[in-house]
């Protein structure tokens, strides 16, 4: 998180001084879409444009238009009194003197701006110092060029300069150039200023105008938030000014700005809502907003909220990934930049433009670079988890390692419950361990053991310790079944018959010495976890599990392969059929080692007495 909040914070410190043109050419096309959203506005009638269009430039015979046509439309305007007359022409050259005399003449008669050009190294001046104020940032122009000085001498002068994005779209107007130790204010400033008969106070991070707060953004550039097409504010060609035809109404007490609409003329721009907006309708729609303050909000309290959406959503969907690791909170996370653009949309249909890029450049990356991790960390675990569980399946039955995925707690608590036992023991191992390598010895055990596993799993049944050469198998866990006395005589039987198979398999050196003994009971059992806080393991006590174990005695005792008890007869029922594969004794009492009272009892024996049974 905290490596997240440190990203959102850098970009942040990127947003707040400008200087982080790879999020704006990401932004502006996300700000062409939203001006779509939005549609075209109605523009405000405090502006009109005089366009010098083609029918304009056919009737004076060419272009650009003689100063003395210039002058002939500045006085025809004057007569009909607008507010300003403001002229986004550039005249740096000297021109006839005489032309320039009655452009004067004409500009001295009407409240006229001048444009003026600058050239610049950079849009926006970089300070590197935190202390700076607003006025450091505003952009410096290398050259500047003026209107001929009996022009400016009669009127006003501004730059008509725009900051554009990198595909040429207009976003900022610099209110203000400076040019070595003085401020020219821009041409849509100066001729509101002068539309308004006041001068403007520049104040931090805003402008005051005719009462009104105008709030810029850094540089005291003003945000450009376009109408609709080209033609949105209303235009008047300037040949029905020449002809006589234009009516007094429309441009009495209007701010007229006079510029070139011709085809090919140049002064273009594109714009989200035509790819040619003649560079006039750019400047009068600055003035539009500096007149009406219907322009776009973007100074340092949005770029502030901006900012706080660049520490918070990257710590937001850390902590999110953190909590629930899964597609869910890739999914919360996208729906939040989605909410994000969706906020930003809004907002900016009511004029306040939030950064759209800067909050999502912020939460993707940590984001997906946590989250790739975090998966990949996951797997890996995952990986190592199952590696362990198949580990500790050799180790726990899996009918008993499933319970205990599904409940750790099992068997924490004892549980008494009817059960059947089985013990099988190898007779004559002793002997044999004394005369075999170690190695082979344990080759013996191994198939002993797996042969047992199979045949108590086949009968669903519970191996709970293999002791050495012999098992203990439990009928009932980890869940109890009505056919657990059934499965138990299932499993002597299926035992015999494997471990017969088995010795005949090894050789006679082996075979000639071992034999087995299995010994069954029924009864009530207690089953539950021994063992310390390192180790646990899960058994069976009581005077069932005894007589059980004493009945593998009895079975060598009588040379049979099993001795189980009447109690395990009864409770199997049809399935003690199984025995018919055998000789099944009648039931018969005998005592056992350790019992005070003497125990009804079966023997079977396989019909194989070629294998022999060590006592």
């Amino acid at each position: 998180m905290i490596l997240a909040i440190l990203w959102g914070g850098s970009l942040a410190l990127f947003h707040w001084r400008g200087d982080i043109s790879v999020l704006d050419r990401i932004e502006a096309p996300l700000t062409d879409l939203r001006f779509l959203v939005q549609g075209p506005r109605i523009a405000p009638d405090v502006v009109v444009i005089l366009a010098i269009d083609d029918e304009t430039v056919q009737q004076a015979g060419s272009y650009p238009l003689p100063r003395s046509v210039i002058a002939r439309l500045v006085e025809e305007l004057g007569r009909l009194e607008p507010k300003v007359v403001a002229i986004d022409l550039l005249f740096v050259d000297p021109g006839p003197p005489e032309m320039n005399q009655a452009l004067a003449a004409a500009l001295a008669g009407a409240r006229g701006v001048l444009a003026a050009a600058g050239i610049f190294d950079r849009p926006i001046q970089t300070v590197f110092s935190y202390d700076s104020s607003e006025l450091d940032r505003i952009p410096i122009a290398r050259n500047l060029f003026l209107p001929v000085t009996p022009l400016r001498q009669v009127a006003a002068v501004g730059a008509v300069n725009v900051a554009t994005d990198p595909s040429g779209v207009p976003r900022h107007v610099p209110l203000l150039v400076r040019t070595g130790d003085q401020l020219l204010p821009s041409f849509p400033l100066r001729a509101a200023s002068i539309a308004s008969n006041q001068n403007p106070v520049i104040e931090p991070n805003h402008i005051e105008l005719d009462g009104s707060s105008i709030r810029t953004d850094l540089g005291y550039s003003l945000p450009l938030r376009f109408y609709g097409p080209r033609g949105s504010i209303r235009t008047i060609s300037a040949t029905e000014l020449l002809k006589g035809d234009l009516k007094a109404e429309a441009v009495r007490g209007k701010i007229v700005v006079m510029g070139a609409t011709i085809t090919g003329g140049g002064d273009v721009f594109p714009t989200p809502f035509d790819p040619v907006m003649p560079g006039v309708e750019v400047m009068a729609t600055a003035i539009a907003h500096l007149t009406t303050g219907d322009g776009l909000i973007r100074d340092r309290r949005v770029r502030l909220v901006d900012v706080a959406m660049a520490i918070t959503l990257p710590a937001l969907a850390v902590l999110l990934l953190a909590w629930q690791r899964s597609t869910l909170s890739f999914a919360i996370i996208a729906l939040v930049a989605l909410i994000w653009i969706g906020l930003t949309t809004v907002a900016f249909i009511y004029g306040i433009w939030l950064s759209a890029t800067l909050p999502l450049a912020a939460t993707v990356p940590p984001a997906v670079l946590f989250g790739a991790t975090r998966l990949w960390l996951d797997r890996r675990r995952a990986e190592e988890l199952a590696r362990e569980s198949r580990t500790l399946r050799h180790f726990q039955p899996p009918s008993l390692t499933d319970r205990l995925k599904r409940d750790p707690d099992f068997l924490i608590q004892p549980l008494r419950q009817e059960a059947a036992l089985i013990f099988i023991d190898l007779s004559g191992f002793t002997g044999l361990s004394e005369t075999l390598d170690p190695n082979e010895i344990r080759e013996v055990l191994r198939e002993f053991h797996e042969l047992v596993d199979q045949e108590v799993v086949r009968c669903h049944g519970l191996v709970a310790s293999f002791m050495g050469d012999g098992a203990m198998i439990i009928f009932g866990l980890p869940e109890p079944d009505p056919q657990d006395a059934c499965h138990a005589v299932e499993a002597c039987v299926r035992l015999c018959s494997r471990t017969n198979a088995w010795l005949a398999t090894l050789p006679s050196s082996i075979s000639s010495k071992l034999g087995f003994k299995i010994g069954a009971h029924y009864g009530l059992i207690v089953a539950s976890r021994l063992g310390g806080d390192s180790h646990q393991h899960i058994t069976a006590t009581g005077d069932t599990v005894n007589v059980a174990s004493r009945l593998m005695e009895v079975a060598a005792h009588y040379h049979a392969d099993v001795a189980l008890s009447e109690d395990l007869f009864d409770a199997a029922r049809d399935a003690c059929s199984v025995f018919d594969t055998g000789i099944l004794d009648e039931a018969f009492q005998t005592s056992i080692r350790g019992r005070s009272g003497p125990l009804q009892i079966r023997l079977w024996r396989s019909a194989r007495p070629e294998v022999s049974r060590k006592a």
